[in-house]
């Protein structure tokens, strides 16, 4: 059966297949223009744990996701897959990551891990395998790319997106980051970990072909991450939630302040959301939530706002989703939003979403 006989013979106002791929479409990876890479890591959390089962969470919330989106109807023809992660990327995860708490534990305590040969030794493994993790993932997406794919990645933590960032730097010569997320996360190897995930975006300015990261909702943030943004001749633009709330609060609106973000950005943009960005209630089980932030509806304004902008999406990465031990509501948020992105991620591509269901 090929993609013209799955879409006419699949009912997509019933439930999802089950044995289908994300959001239960039937189609394989060569009949899907959307390919998401899923990074079932978090070895350098320090706090809340449990965002290396993100990927499967969203996977598994994704069969009750209704496929008439009202802005993108047409998205699910398209078809989206999800890769399979290689099974030592799960595995190397909870290896490393029990390795990296005894070290995080000495921080925290005040030692010196340095003065700790063992300690010493356990630091250097995980920065290179954390750096092994990263080579793989750039090439797994280039892999996709390659085969026309348009990519983009679902983690895991926050550290997941620089090998996605590594890949985007060489099919493209320039491209800003839209960063939502409660933490700035330009600390300079945090805990002594290179590639933190507090780190991501102080490790992916060291790109030449990132040109502006946006920061918007950002409500953490230390001296050191503050230095970086003043060092950074205006690579890094941050709009704290406490200033956009004072503008909201006297008058401004959301849609002013979208316009406003949009034209700091250039005209190619990857797209990164950390989940804890949103109010907590949406999700609760994030390793790090902060009180504050914008709601599931602002996001996607922004985003469907960017998309109709004439800017040029060329990528996205959803991370920080972690599953609930009662209960699947950061997996169905985290599903929602995916499939949201996937929308302004092809109709930014010039893909047939179809025309927006108006009542």
């Amino acid at each position: 059966m090929n993609k013209q006989q799955k879409i006419e013979s699949f009912d997509p106002s019933q439930p999802g297949l089950a044995d289908a791929t994300v959001f239960g479409l039937p189609f394989t990876s060569e009949e899907s223009e959307i390919v998401i890479v899923p990074v079932p890591w978090e070895v350098t959390v320090s706090y809340g744990a449990g965002t290396s089962e993100g990927p499967d969470a969203v996977l598994d919330a994704s069969f009750q996701v209704d496929l008439l989106h009202q802005d993108f109807p047409e998205l699910w023809k398209l078809g989206i897959y999800m890769d399979h992660a290689p099974e030592h990327w799960a595995k190397n995860s909870d290896k490393y990551k029990s390795l990296a708490q005894p070290i995080i534990e000495a921080l925290e305590n005040g030692e010196d891990v340095s003065t700790f040969p063992a300690l010493q030794s356990d630091l250097d493994k995980i920065n290179k395998v954390c750096r092994e993790l990263h080579t793989e993932v750039k090439e797994r997406v280039l892999f996709w790319q390659r085969q026309g794919k348009k990519v983009a990645l679902l983690g895991g933590d926050h550290s997941t997106p620089l090998g996605y960032y590594e890949a985007l730097a060489e099919t493209h010569e320039s491209f800003g980051i839209l960063h939502l997320d409660a933490h700035m996360d330009l600390r300079i190897a945090y805990e002594g970990f290179t590639y933190s995930h507090a780190s991501i975006m102080y490790n992916t300015l060291q790109l030449p072909q990132v040109s502006k990261i946006v920061q918007i909702g950002i409500r953490d943030f230390c001296e050191q991450e503050v230095d970086v943004v003043k060092k950074s001749n205006g690579r890094v633009i941050v709009h704290t939630d406490a200033d956009m709330k004072a503008k909201a609060f006297e008058g401004l609106s959301w849609k002013d302040q979208c316009d406003e973000i949009i034209a700091q950005l250039p005209q190619k943009v990857t797209i990164s959301f950390d989940i804890d960005g949103m109010y907590p209630w949406y999700c609760p089980n994030t390793g790090t939530p902060v009180p504050g932030g914008f709601s599931f509806e602002q996001a996607t304004y922004l985003f469907n706002k960017l998309a109709e902008s004439g800017k040029e999406i060329i990528g996205f990465d959803l991370v920080e989703v972690a599953p609930g031990e009662n209960d699947d509501w950061d997996g169905n948020v985290g599903a929602r939003m995916l499939f949201h992105m996937c929308g302004v991620f092809a109709k930014s591509q010039n893909l047939n979403v179809g025309k927006k269901v108006t009542f």
